[in-house]
């Protein structure tokens, strides 16, 4: 199955949530400059310790994660023997002008050159969880675990979830995705190389 370069619908989904519990007083009048994206703390990182391999899926995932925050800072642990062929795990803090998020990262590498990733969005909402699956997740599908937690998932994205724990007063949501096999499909494929010709044989 050939890797596409999409993005989590749900990590988007979460983003959508963030900024739509925000409003921000803008002038009619006066021209407003475009907000200055973050600096992915994460990429550079990661990169810093010699992780190349899985760095464009972790770019893609951290990105996105952090848009959005007002700063955010990373916790970072990786093979320090094997930087770029063993895993990589992380923990992101982030402010944002109303609460704070935390998410995580992990890349893993395989003897093929892909890397299976995973990413989790971890937030709390000041509502029931309960309102949150009605307003949020009306067409996903839910399963109940525990009296407090169910998770919800979509056939089309089903390396996907979102978990819902009630946490009185609030909800704890945790937006979880896995990618198998990821490629960077920027990546030019390397060429086999070509078989060396074989001696004519005498009759």
């Amino acid at each position: 199955m050939k890797p596409t370069p999409r993005i989590p619908r749900l990590l988007i989904a979460a983003l959508a949530w963030a900024a739509a519990s925000v409003a921000f007083a803008q002038g009619v009048l006066v021209p407003q400059a475009p907000p200055a994206a973050p600096q992915d703390t994460l990429t550079r990182a990661a990169a810093s310790v010699g992780v190349k391999r899985c760095l464009p899926a972790i770019t893609r995932l951290s990105t996105l994660t952090v848009q959005g925050s007002r700063s955010h800072d990373v916790l970072l642990d990786w093979d320090r023997k094997r930087p770029d062929a063993g895993p990589m795990f992380s923990l992101i803090g982030m402010e944002f002008p109303n609460a704070g998020v935390a998410a995580s990262i992990t890349a893993i590498p395989d003897e093929s050159g892909a890397c299976t990733v995973s990413a989790e969005r971890i937030s709390v909402a000041p509502f029931t969880c309960a309102s949150v699956g009605q307003q949020e997740l009306a067409s996903y599908k839910m399963t109940r675990l525990l009296p407090n937690y169910a998770v919800y998932t979509d056939e089309k994205e089903p390396t996907s979830s979102v978990s819902l724990i009630d946490s009185p007063p609030g909800c704890l949501i945790i937006r979880r995705y896995v990618e198998y096999g990821w490629r960077d499909p920027a990546a030019v494929p390397v060429a086999a190389p070509a078989a060396a010709p074989q001696p004519a044989r005498k009759k």
